[in-house]
């Protein structure tokens, strides 16, 4: 549920388990520029555009559906003074279509926009100029976990592959894989594990608030399936494409 990740996630400025020094390099490595426009499908608090144009002079258009997502997104865009080069708007992207094509288009970590990768992989090449460069946040299995793993999770087993399985993917979408960032077990914690705390802070000023069971509930699952599954069979990462 949407309302519950923005309470979880009110904390942060990055809400995938990437490191600012991860999202940094991965700037860089994508070889972004001054000359490159991004597109950002569910874009979150933006941070990704807003780091970028202040770090290495692009700029870009972020789509999502959280209006407290998007305003923490343009306070950002503000405080490093880069509200000229990076714009947002509310909409869902798993259907938004857009008015001009960008030399890069992100998805990070929100490939069920348009049903899985593949439909995900269609909608962004379609904004995206000749020749131009795709990111994809996408988890991938480090080894085959157990059943119950599919369980606490929510996932189908067919829902992700294997490092190689993923790159498979790729590669039946017609897209080559040019580099990539993963998390780590650190950059896993800190997305994760610092959740319960603003969970915590905001249940003790918000007791009596409808969705207070509901956040304990959620709390509860995180600490049982990150520590149980997630740390140990779920990696994540961005990976760098282009078409074939």
């Amino acid at each position: 549920m949407l309302r519950h990740h923005e309470i979880a996630e009110a904390g942060h400025r990055i809400l995938n388990p990437f490191t600012e020094e991860k999202l940094l390099l991965l700037g860089q490595v994508s070889r972004i520029g001054s000359g490159t426009r991004i597109l950002d499908l569910a874009c979150g608090k933006g941070e990704m555009l807003c780091r970028w144009a202040a770090e290495y002079g692009s700029s870009g258009h972020g789509v999502d559906l959280s209006e407290v997502f998007l305003a923490a997104a343009r306070e950002r865009a503000a405080e490093l003074d880069v509200a000229g080069r990076v714009t947002f708007e509310r909409g869902d992207a798993g259907s938004y279509r857009a008015p001009e094509r960008y030399e890069a288009v992100a998805c990070l970590g929100a490939t069920w926009i348009g049903g899985g990768l593949a439909g995900t992989i269609g909608l962004m090449r379609d904004a995206l100029v000749p020749g131009g460069l795709l990111l994809i946040g996408e988890p991938y299995w480090i080894e085959e976990p157990p059943q119950e793993a599919y369980e606490a999770f929510g996932f189908s087993p067919g829902d992700f592959a294997s490092l190689h399985g993923t790159l498979e993917r790729f590669e039946a979408a017609g897209l080559e894989l040019v580099e990539m960032v993963l998390a780590d077990p650190d950059s896993w914690d800190r997305y994760v594990a610092s959740q319960w705390w603003t969970i915590r802070e905001w249940l003790k000023a918000n007791p009596d608030d409808p969705e207070a069971p509901a956040m304990r509930d959620f709390a509860a699952r995180s600490r049982s399936s990150y520590l149980a599954y997630n740390r140990r069979y779920l990696g994540w990462g961005v990976f760098a494409l282009r078409p074939a």
